[in-house]
């Protein structure tokens, strides 16, 4: 078997990417999708169409309606590809705005159970930002299933664990940035700093028994990815995906809940004033989470202007 079919065999495989006829390529279980991947995808001549008919479907609406007609459109496609569940995001610019989140969530899921999709198969994603944790509390009690992302410590993971998250998605490729442009040193393998991370919250999961979904996200390398094998899910985008594919060099299990219940870890407190000061004593965490919202409120806005254009 190659890598991608040994990887199968340990975690659940999901695409991370809005290209569905590169997910359609590679098999895997579910799909993610964000603000910089939709704008990426529709700027493809094969895509250009779903962002011309959400356009024209929603004449006389507010660009925000045709975004998450466009968000539905992508997320309908790909879930005719897939087995089980497609990660759709909430605009950035909510991150901070629990009601406003909640009222995003339950109108994206609303479009989707219109078009004939069991809220079971979305996840709705999410910054893990305090206001963004508290958002997805409220609607995992009514159903609706939250992807948390720009996850980058310990602190936001087990905030998202108490609050009932579906699952999360910390960064290992961002963290792994980080740490590169401060040191101007490469780490590979089990030592790297993303890798370390996500061990670390997976281990913890587990060891206090924890239900949240563990989701490896945002890869720069296969190393990364092979070292976390045996976590719950790993997000891979489709040019890792064919890499993992060409190779056939053994993979094993690095991850499992037997190893997570022997660590010597205890438990920390996640009350919203703990949780803010642990997130500010990581540097990291807080420009990377910082930066991500940045940069997908912008690819947002971009969109924007597109359909703008259009009109």
């Amino acid at each position: 078997m190659n890598q991608l079919e040994q990887l199968k065999q340990y975690t659940t495989v999901v695409a991370d990417t809005g290209d569905f006829q590169a997910i359609k390529a590679y098999t895997p279980r579910d799909a993610t999708t964000n603000p910089s991947l939709i704008l990426k995808a529709v700027q493809k001549p094969e895509y250009r169409h779903l962002l011309e008919k959400a356009v024209a479907e929603t004449a006389g609406q507010s660009i925000d309606a045709t975004i998450d007609h466009l968000l539905i459109s992508f997320g309908l496609q790909i879930l005719n590809e897939i087995p089980g569940r497609v990660s759709t995001e909430t605009d950035a610019r909510l991150s901070f705005d629990t009601a406003t989140t909640v009222a995003k969530g339950r109108q994206l899921i609303a479009l989707y159970e219109a078009a004939g999709v069991p809220r079971e198969r979305v996840l709705i994603k999410i910054a893990s930002t305090w206001e963004g944790i508290r958002a997805a509390e409220i609607l995992e009690k009514e159903g609706i299933r939250c992807n948390m992302t720009l996850l980058f410590c310990l602190a936001q993971a087990v905030a998202c664990a108490e609050a009932g998250a579906q699952l999360i998605s910390p960064f290992v490729g961002r963290i792994y940035d980080w740490f590169k442009a401060k040191t101007g040193q490469e780490i590979f393998g089990a030592d790297d700093p993303g890798v370390l991370s996500v061990k670390s919250i997976y281990t913890y999961y587990r060891k206090f028994g924890y239900k949240t979904e563990v989701m490896g996200a945002s890869f720069r390398n296969t190393s990364q990815i092979l070292e976390l094998a045996g976590c719950d899910l790993l997000t891979i985008s489709p040019d890792l995906l064919q890499k993992l594919a060409d190779s056939n060099n053994a993979v094993t299990a690095k991850l499992s809940p037997e190893l997570a219940a022997q660590a010597d870890i205890s438990k920390i407190e996640v009350s919203e004033s703990a949780f803010r000061f642990q997130l500010n004593e990581d540097a990291m965490a807080t420009e990377k989470l910082a930066e991500g919202i940045r940069a997908f409120c912008a690819d947002t806005v971009k969109l924007e202007q597109m359909i703008a254009a259009m009109r």
